[in-house]
C-alpha cells in the first residue's frame, strides 16, 4: 500500500477548490482492525483503506504527519499533495475502502491513531499470550 502517487486525479469541487492533501499511515491488518474497533467506539475514525491482499490497512491522516511519525511496526507516507477525493475511488492502487469517507468526514487525528494502535498492540499481545498458554501451563496456587 505504498503507491500514493495519485492513481486518481482530484477534480475541483463545485466551488473550485481542490481537496486537502493527506498522508497515509500503514499498519498490519490485524493491528489495524483492532485499532478501527477502538476508534469506532470513540470519536475520531476517518477513512481507512485495505489492500487487495489483506495484509495491511491504511489510515488517512493530516498532511505533515509523515514528517514526525515513528511508531514501530507502521509507516507513514506523504501523498503527492493533490488531496484525496472523499467521494471518489480510493487514492491508492489495489486498495478499497474499509471505512469509506462519508461527506464531511475528516482524516484520523494522528495522536488518537497512535494511542489506538498502541492499545491494539497490547490487546493482540495479551490475546496471543492467552492463546499460547494452555491448561498444562497453569501455575499451582
Amino acid at each position: 500500500m505504498s503507491d500514493i502517487s495519485g492513481s486518481q486525479h482530484p477534480r475541483p469541487s463545485a466551488d473550485g477548490e481542490l481537496p486537502p492533501p493527506c498522508d497515509l499511515v500503514t499498519v498490519p491488518s490485524r493491528q489495524g482492525l483492532e485499532a478501527v474497533d477502538i476508534l469506532r467506539l470513540s470519536t475520531g475514525l476517518g477513512p481507512v483503506l485495505h489492500d487487495s491482499t489483506g495484509t495491511s490497512l491504511g489510515f488517512l491522516v493530516p498532511p505533515g504527519t509523515a514528517d514526525c511519525w515513528d511508531l514501530p511496526g507502521s509507516s507513514c507516507t506523504r501523498t503527492d499533495g493533490r488531496g484525496v477525493m472523499m467521494d471518489g475511488p480510493p487514492p491508492v492502487r489495489d486498495t478499497g475502502w474499509l471505512m469509506p469517507p462519508p461527506a464531511g468526514t475528516s482524516v484520523t487525528d494522528p495522536v488518537v491513531l497512535r494511542a489506538a494502535l498502541g492499545e491494539a498492540a497490547r490487546t493482540i499481545e495479551l490475546a496471543d499470550g492467552l492463546r499460547t498458554s494452555g491448561p498444562d501451563d497453569a501455575q499451582p496456587a
